[in-house]
């Protein structure tokens, strides 16, 4: 496979992730984007597509390790290739192990914090290639912003979780699905959580558009 219809499926795979997600918030209404986590989903009538986010997800990363294996030289660049190769099999994980599933919560440990590192590596690596130095910058940018998308969503998080338990509500017992919050409670991890899928798939998108470029060039 040649490296410019592999840099254009990391591309496409990665639209098709945004576009899935953005189909599941218009499909199912009834999940509250601003608290239900995107795995939530599962729980609905379009499961299905749910998968097809997850699996696009997960060729979108190796796509993009495959098109970057001979061009990254570094040693830590070489390891945020494996990170990368590893976040696609947590992708692929959350497609096949959906929230319901016990291995569903090893496939967001896998997943998550792996393209973070995965990302910081290869983008510190690319940076310091001649040919990549007019772009040094948004590369790094977009690098960083995996990681501090995972921190935003630890924070609103926590936030939730302490507001919740300032609301004096009774906290749910495990295994119950709540569909409102109580009154008081703030709940903005779910738009941390699809601004983290969003920070994914610009960073892939990115870095793949321009090793397009450079291919053609």
């Amino acid at each position: 496979m040649s490296k410019d219809l592999t840099a254009r499926l990391a591309i496409g795979a990665s639209i098709l992730v945004l576009a899935a997600l953005a189909l599941l918030h218009i499909l199912s209404p009834e999940f509250d984007p601003a608290w239900r986590m995107v795995s939530e989903y599962a729980n609905g009538n379009y499961s299905w597509v749910l998968s097809v986010m997850f699996f696009s997800w997960a060729i979108s990363s190796w796509m993009l390790a495959y098109i970057l294996w001979s061009d990254v030289k570094t040693a830590g660049g070489k390891i945020g290739l494996y990170f990368l190769v590893a976040t696609g099999v947590g992708e692929a994980m959350g497609g096949l192990f959906n929230i319901n599933h016990p291995l569903h919560g090893l496939s967001a440990l896998i997943g998550i914090p792996s393209l973070a590192i995965a990302a910081v590596l290869i983008s510190k690596s690319l940076s310091k290639e001649t040919a990549w130095a007019a772009v040094k910058q948004p590369l790094l940018w977009s690098a960083h912003l995996t990681w501090i998308s995972i921190l935003l969503m630890a924070l609103t998080f926590v936030i939730m979780i302490v507001t919740f338990t300032q609301s004096g509500a009774e906290m749910p017992a495990e295994g119950t699905v709540i569909t409102t919050l109580p009154d008081g409670v703030i709940g903005l991890v779910g738009w941390a959580n699809r601004f983290l899928i969003l920070v994914y798939c610009v960073w892939v998108s990115y870095t793949a558009w321009q090793t397009l470029k450079r291919k053609q060039a």
